[in-house]
């Protein structure tokens, strides 16, 4: 015969485990320093300067077509 369960119980048990899942996300997502989020904001800007530098041509502006720029 089966365990028997107590479904209030497991209700609130897997209640406060999404609780607790989602108070760990929020501290790895929102508990950074201040120092740290500006490293990252400075290393983000890097990376996107160095994806532009490696760009083999200029982007067209989407407005005007290919013909229109002479």
């Amino acid at each position: 015969m089966g365990e028997l369960v107590n479904l209030r119980r497991a209700r609130k048990d897997r209640d406060r485990r999404r609780r607790e899942d989602e108070a760990a996300e929020n501290r790895v997502k929102f508990g950074r320093s201040k120092v740290e989020k500006l490293t990252a904001k400075a290393q983000d800007a890097l990376e996107a300067r160095r994806l532009d530098g490696h760009r083999l041509d200029t982007p067209t502006d989407p407005e005007t077509p290919p013909d229109a720029s002479s």
